[in-house]
């Protein structure tokens, strides 16, 4: 029996896999959610292909049969750099580092987008059909996407940046690509203005059925359930799949940490969730306060974490509102119209029985960087730094900690050298980067115009 998915606002037809898969976000403005979660199999294969069949076929199971599901994986992760995926290192005797970012653009997304890449192209073939993918980015969704739907027949992608708040690798990750189905838009804005002209324009129903518009960032629940295994895998790696372990996630849009959510809900044993953000800290101010209160984006050196609205706590919002649509739906447009909604104290209460979070600013990322790379020959990137600085913080004694390390050092190669001295180099397959020249177009903050543009570049 395959598995239903409903959307966090209710009032939106429930779907199977394939349809939310296409859909991305609900017809009412809400997000995918299964009825419910899965049971995690107790199985502890070797591999971490093998794990993620395990771990993701329930979510498919009815509409994907799994030969065709595990040979999807398969090639989806014969693009990493190194054969584990996603290897564990060691910083403490309590405290270890899950690196993320041995994919084709360096950074987690590549986890879930080059599965989803697949899965776009099975079912697109499947139902002889074509979609364009519109996307926002605050540095590193773009270019995996992009990366992982290229040279597709069935797939035309538009992805909006933030004009002058990626870094400059990001950038050019998405803008030297050749390929006549991808393209890149600056945008005059930040990367929230990013997000709420996507979420516009799937809520243009004539554009959105023109145009076959379909999501590959977060609100498409298949990156969430790709992200799900790599927790599981850490733990297996300790020996922990029967025993607490803490995880703590350098956090934007709250995807990546909700799928470790999403793990302890299917019965993998997490002691705590730590939410660490930069100076854009509305998410850990909502874990230690209950009251979610935006303020002006302030760039940082980990600008993939430069947010005020994460969309996927929505995802968390249902739960704690006990699956309630309509007061979700309410909650989200206070907060949008006056910059201000709170939790019960009851819910607060239940948010922070499985989170924790804290912020560090530049500076001290700066000097994390310079200390980890001193105590243990390690260069990492800002983001992973932000989550080491606040694994550091929080830690309780004897608990077991494993920071997710985001992105590679490279995609931030003015952070990193600031910090250590050193210049981290881009591996060979993107050793030419700075030579390639761009292409991208430069647009207004103005739904029309993107939307002129998209309609302009699809291909019929």
């Amino acid at each position: 029996m395959a598995l239903s998915y409903r959307s966090t606002r209710g009032t939106a037809a429930p779907l199977e896999f394939p349809d939310v898969l296409l859909a991305g976000l609900a017809t009412d403005g809400g997000l995918y959610l299964p009825d419910t979660w899965p049971t995690l199999s107790s199985a502890t294969p070797d591999t971490y292909v093998e794990l993620a069949a395990e771990v993701m076929f329930p979510f498919v199971e009815g509409t994907i049969t799994r030969s065709d599901f595990d040979s999807m994986i398969v090639d989806a992760y014969s693009t990493f750099g190194v054969p584990e995926v996603c290897p564990l290192v060691q910083l403490d005797e309590h405290h270890h580092l899950l690196e993320l970012f041995h994919g084709p653009t360096l950074a987690f997304k590549d986890i879930a987008l080059q599965l989803v890449g697949r899965l776009f192209d099975h079912e697109l073939t499947r139902r002889d059909a074509r979609v364009m993918i519109v996307g926002a980015t605050s540095g590193d969704t773009g270019s995996a996407a992009m990366e992982a739907v290229r040279s597709s027949d069935r797939a035309d992608i538009v992805v909006l940046y933030p004009a002058g708040r990626t870094s400059e690798v990001q950038r050019r990750q998405m803008t030297t690509l050749t390929d006549v189905n991808v393209h890149a838009v600056a945008l005059d804005g930040t990367f929230d203005d990013c997000q709420d002209l996507v979420k516009a324009m799937f809520a243009d129903e004539v554009f959105r059925s023109r145009n076959r518009l379909s999501a590959v960032n977060s609100i498409n629940w298949a990156r969430v359930m790709a992200q799900i295994v790599y927790y599981v895998w850490a733990a297996q790696l300790l020996g922990r799949r029967a025993t607490p372990t803490t995880f703590c996630v350098p956090t934007g849009n709250f995807g990546n940490v909700f799928a470790g959510h999403v793990a302890n809900s299917m019965g993998l044993p997490v002691g705590r969730l730590m939410v660490a953000s930069n100076s854009n800290d509305i998410l850990s101010r909502l874990i230690e306060t209950g009251e979610m209160v935006a303020s002006e984006v302030v760039p940082t050196l980990s600008p993939s974490m430069d947010i005020q609205i994460s969309s996927n706590l929505e995802r968390l919002l249902v739960e704690l509102l006990d699956g309630n649509g309509a007061a979700t739906a309410e909650f989200l447009t206070t907060f949008r119209s006056t910059g201000r909604a709170a939790l019960t104290a009851d819910q607060h209460l239940r948010l922070r029985a499985d989170f924790t979070g804290d912020r560090i600013d530049d500076a001290r990322t700066l000097e994390i960087m310079a200390e980890v790379h001193e105590t243990h020959g390690l260069l990492v990137d800002p983001h992973t730094a932000v989550g080491i600085g606040v694994a550091q913080r929080l830690r309780r004694p004897g608990e077991t900690i494993v920071s997710l390390a985001t992105a590679h050092p490279a995609k931030f190669p003015d952070a990193v050298s600031k910090a250590t001295g050193v210049e981290p180099e881009l591996p060979g397959h993107l050793a030419d980067l700075f030579d390639r020249p761009e292409r991208f177009e430069s647009l207004p903050d103005d739904l029309t115009t993107v939307e002129d543009y998209v309609d302009s570049v699809r291909r019929s």
